[in-house]
């Protein structure tokens, strides 16, 4: 590049033109070379401290070839637009007539939730709406991640489309928290955004195998979240809350059989992979999608995190526990046939017996947890116009 530009300052000027051209594409060239070896996966990565690009190329090679086993298992899993709920369905429509009725006997209803309730509901909402950062999650994973943004493959028209049903679980959370008027909607709009700028870290290194295992774990959880509110809605008498909780929660199983069916594939290519990602996965341990979670304003009223004080909230009101992560693990351990799995390498026989002790250990651990608690505390939320709640 040097030598052409020496050339081109003394040749004509449709030379010194064609020179330029030549010196762009070398100086492309040389600055995509970088980048394709970023993307390599010889090994991992380290990049600020963080894992990156972790997989083998064998077991690249094994999600790559899995396109087949999407399309068939995977895939049937969504459901046509024209047979899912919208929003729309399930509140009061702004063009009937008897709208403000409607509205008023939303609101009647909705007198009746509580502020642990309400606190619960708000970090959950939440959770839902920092959808885009999930969906970045997901293509982040190598050999899955939809390069186009419109690909045709079936793992980029399964993120998408999951994306899609996934999209309307806060957009009526929202609107229903709206109407009802008893959320501080402004406090849950700067936490939305907040979260969504903050992103999410799972410790998933780009690693597909691991990916799927946060994903399946990730959606029974908010599953039996989103029952168990469905279930104290209804015992706090609001029995339209309570069926969109329970509509979204029977999305929520739908996804995690379809994030547990991936795994089903590795396993019948690459047993010992499987294991040693769900075991990685769970030494890591499995961090909610909203940890990063602020308000702006909590943690200097309070002196803790946000996510901290919400989930004990969710922990105290039986929303989601420390005792339904061990059930999950357990439910895992089941799914997958961890204890029948015919590993080869001592490392995956390693994990395996790991993965087959750890749900009574994080059991025991809960127990121990719950006894060193100091009854009492209270937090202050933003969500709920700053009002007390009890933590524990």
């Amino acid at each position: 590049a040097i030598h052409d530009e020496g050339m081109a300052s003394t040749s004509r000027p449709n030379v010194m033109a064609r020179m330029s051209r030549r010196r762009c594409v070398q100086a492309r060239a040389v600055v995509a070379e970088p980048a394709h070896r970023v993307q390599a996966t010889s090994g991992p990565i380290i990049m600020n401290g963080q894992v990156l690009h972790s997989i083998t190329e064998a077991r690249l090679d094994v999600v790559r070839n899995m396109k087949g086993f999407m399309q068939a298992n995977v895939v049937p899993l969504l459901k046509p637009v024209d047979k899912c709920w919208q929003p729309n369905d399930l509140l009061p429509q702004s063009e009937d007539p008897d709208f403000f009725d409607k509205l008023h006997q939303l609101r009647s209803r909705a007198s009746s939730l509580p502020d642990d309730y309400l606190v619960v509901f708000a970090g959950d909402l939440i959770t839902e709406e920092a959808l885009p950062t999930y969906m970045s999650m997901l293509n982040t994973l190598d050999g899955v991640r939809d390069e186009t943004g419109a690909s045709d493959t079936p793992w980029a028209n399964w993120t998408r489309a999951w994306t899609a049903e996934e999209n309307r679980h806060g957009d009526v959370m929202n609107k229903y928290m709206y109407l009802t008027g008893r959320m501080n909607m402004k406090a849950v709009e700067v936490t939305i955004q907040h979260l969504i700028g903050s992103g999410m870290d799972p410790k998933t290194e780009n690693n597909p195998y691991l990916g799927f295992v946060y994903t399946s774990f990730q959606e029974r959880a908010t599953k039996i979240s989103h029952g168990n509110t469905a279930r104290h809605a209804m015992e706090h008498g609001d029995d339209t809350l309570a069926k969109i909780c329970g509509l979204i929660a029977a999305d929520e199983g739908r996804h995690e059989i379809a994030y547990s069916k991936i795994i089903d594939g590795v396993m019948e290519h690459d047993v010992d992979g499987a294991i040693l990602a769900f075991a990685d996965m769970m030494r890591k341990q499995i961090v909610m999608p909203a940890h990063l979670m602020n308000d702006g304003v909590h943690e200097a009223q309070n002196n803790r995190k946000l996510f901290h004080d919400f989930s004990a909230v969710a922990e105290r009101t039986g929303t989601y526990t420390a005792f339904d992560y061990a059930d999950i693990m357990d439910h895992l351990v089941n799914r997958w046939h961890v204890a029948d799995s015919k590993v080869v390498s001592g490392d995956a026989a390693q994990a395996q017996e790991y993965l087959m002790k750890l749900p009574n250990r994080i059991r025991k651990l809960a127990e121990r947890a719950e006894g060193r608690k100091k009854k009492g505390m209270t937090a202050n939320f933003s969500w709920i116009f700053d009002r007390e709640v009890v933590l524990h």
